[in-house]
């Protein structure tokens, strides 16, 4: 729950307590609201890495970045995610296919996601006041999330976790549309003649050569 919760919201609820009934109360939101929202990769019948997305409206934590507001013509990418042990494989690369061609089914002309860099220097405009907390400090608080049944604390979700790396996206033919030294908006177009599927494949294409076998992969939509 990084994306889908404002950290202040967070902070101050004592009712957020249940991480899988929360973010299951956000997807089923958005795929009623607006329909598909994410892909799910699968090896062997086993999950095997996840992608989701939605539009900026419905997803809180997007309005606090630097580099905000996401573009109005396009969707948001929140999550981006291979589990182990497939993080070498070509899990994510997949999983990015799957989400254009399903916006672009839908007549979606951009995905836009908020990538992350290494530790910054801090900055007048990221330092900038937003009540109690200043803007990087709402961006970066980790919402620790706690299970009702149990009471046990689940691991904290921060952008170094929660967030996709800036350098992993350009290599997949995102460009840079909005530069941040910590937290650069990246845009992908999703018009025909772009040619992000190229972009992605030829990725693909380099991280296959590299790689002494293959796992088959199966990528099914939310």
């Amino acid at each position: 729950m990084f994306w889908e919760i404002d950290p202040a919201v967070a902070a101050d609820s004592q009712e957020f307590s249940d991480p899988v009934f929360e973010k299951e109360a956000w997807l089923s939101t958005v795929m009623l609201e607006w329909g598909s929202c994410g892909q799910v990769a699968t090896v062997d019948g086993n999950a095997a890495g996840c992608a989701l997305y939605a539009p900026p409206s419905a997803v809180p934590r997007a309005s606090l970045f630097p580099t905000s507001p996401v573009s109005p013509d396009a969707i948001l990418l929140t999550t981006l995610r291979a589990e182990p042990p497939h993080q070498d494989s070509d899990i994510a690369y997949r999983l990015i296919q799957a989400v254009v061609t399903d916006l672009m089914r839908r007549g979606v002309r951009a995905l836009e996601v908020f990538g992350i860099r290494g530790d910054p220097p801090s900055t007048a405009l990221s330092d900038r006041s937003m009540g109690s907390m200043t803007l990087m400090e709402r961006i970066a608080t980790p919402v620790r999330d706690r299970l009702r049944s149990s009471g046990r604390a689940t691991a904290r979700c921060a952008p170094e976790t929660c967030m996709i790396d800036a350098d992993f996206l350009e290599e997949a033919g995102f460009e840079v549309v909005a530069p941040h030294h910590r937290f650069p908006r990246l845009r992908l177009e999703l018009d025909s003649d772009h040619g992000w599927k190229e972009d992605v494949e030829r990725a693909l294409d380099q991280l296959l050569a590299a790689a002494s076998m293959t796992v088959p992969t199966r990528v099914l939509s939310l």
